[in-house]
């Protein structure tokens, strides 16, 4: 299925006005994402205590048992998104997370608890691979990066307000109704997806054709196994995505462990720093990769093999602050470039596969990442804070965290093999549908 010209598009001006409310409302929807996902972890202390859980139980809850679900539902929603209509996909997604999320309120047990989560994840695996594919239809390769960059900020600001309503709700009126206030929202939000978003025709901001005919499950894996830099990329994300999980589902539990503060004390300022932060420096970092990669696409892989390294000494001297102030100020620059690794992930997952094989491609590199990175990492550290705390270590959680570092140094040297083939399989992906 070889690359054909299509007719011309809208003009510029409307097509643009259109494609930045699709764009708003998909980071919107990756907001709601995130917040609904991420608002355990500011409640982790409170519900430890109320439901008399340990550390990897918590470790389960917020790692493998979401991450199994999130990401074995994905592929076949992947599959049916590059088949089918991905917008009711997405408004459906939505509609159930959300759901599942204001019911987490009603939990009486750990295990009730976690039902409500394993649906929570089920949900969320309608979400990221349609939203992607629609926006690499809309966002041509020079300005994707920039665009998935916007997209991914969604992480940030849903870090940011689930920890704001997370500590703040809870302070007032109880873990509980923090989960209603969080999921509520969400299923109006999904009819105005359902309501007011427009299927794009796949292709056409590329000039590609599009037959309809999707490519099998075997013939796209085999595609992708034939793509050396996906799978170098892949391999160094997910070492990435460990870590950055794991410091994600304890940094609240080790800033009040180590700092003797509560929920709402650190709510504001490390949301601000996961969140606000972390989504300017994915916006930004994602124009400065659009840019590189224009001269030589190496840059998509580069970029996140740069960052990972500049990150590493300032994220173990945040374990080593002596006061939180301080903890908060190592915390900047890693915050600040710890969600590029996802949206170039994205990116490259649009980039390096056929039009109908997006979908699934972003699913197949969130399963990888979601499985092992969301999956591992919280349920790692978890259970080695539980090891350290029997061997008598005075801070085994701050002692686990730091074992995590290992692995962002190890992802260094697959994103740097990477970019040797990126120009490569970049063209041959573009020459099919």
């Amino acid at each position: 299925m070889l690359m054909t010209q299509t007719a011309a598009a809208p003009s510029q001006t409307s097509r643009n006005n259109s494609r930045a409310y699709v764009l708003a409302l998909l980071t919107l929807v990756y907001t709601f994402n995130h917040i609904d996902r991420q608002i355990l972890l500011i409640l982790i202390e409170p519900i430890k205590a109320e439901l008399q859980i340990s550390d990897g139980q918590i470790g389960l809850l917020t790692g493998f048992v979401f991450a199994a679900f999130y990401a074995t539902f994905g592929i076949p929603i992947a599959m049916w998104a590059d088949r089918g209509n991905r917008r009711n996909i997405l408004a459906i997604s939505l509609a159930l997370w959300s759901g599942m999320t204001a019911l987490s309120g009603f939990a009486q047990t750990y295990w009730q608890l976690l039902l409500a989560r394993v649906g929570v994840g089920v949900g969320e695996a309608g979400g990221t691979p349609p939203a992607t594919s629609i926006i690499s239809d809309l966002y041509a390769p020079k300005e994707r990066a920039f665009a998935l960059g916007i997209y991914t900020a969604g992480i940030g600001l849903g870090v940011l307000a689930g920890f704001v309503i997370g500590g703040y709700v809870y302070k007032y009126f109880g873990w509980r109704t923090a989960f209603l206030v969080a999921g509520i929202p969400g299923l109006i939000l999904a009819a105005i997806v359902r309501f007011t978003i427009r299927e794009p025709k796949r292709g056409a901001i590329e000039q590609r054709s599009d037959d309809g005919q999707a490519s099998t499950l075997g013939e796209t894996l085999k595609f992708i196994g034939g793509q050396t830099s996906f799978l170098l990329m892949l391999a160094g994300c997910c070492l990435i995505c460990i870590s950055a999980n794991a410091f994600l589902a304890w940094t609240p539990s080790h800033l009040q462990r180590t700092y003797d503060v509560g929920p709402s004390d650190i709510a504001i300022p490390l949301g601000l720093l996961i969140g606000g932060v972390g989504s300017v420096g994915a916006i930004l970092l994602g124009r400065v990769c659009d840019r590189l990669s224009a001269r030589n696409l190496a840059w998509r892989p580069w970029m996140i093999a740069v960052c990972a390294a500049i990150a590493l000494p300032f994220a173990w001297m945040f374990l080593q602050a002596d006061t939180i102030n301080m903890a908060y100020a190592w915390n900047v620059v890693p915050a600040f470039i710890g969600l590029i690794y996802a949206s170039i992930a994205y990116t490259a997952s649009q980039e390096l596969v056929g039009l109908r094989m997006r979908a699934f491609a972003s699913a197949f590199m969130l399963f990888c990442l979601t499985l092992i990175g969301i999956g591992g990492g919280p349920s790692i550290v978890g259970y080695l804070s539980e090891y350290f705390a029997a061997q008598g270590n005075e801070a085994p959680l701050k002692s686990a965290l730091e074992l995590m570092l290992g692995l962002n140094a190890l992802s260094v040297v697959f994103l740097a093999l990477a970019g040797r083939t990126y120009a490569r399989d970049a063209k041959r992906a573009a020459e099919i549908v």
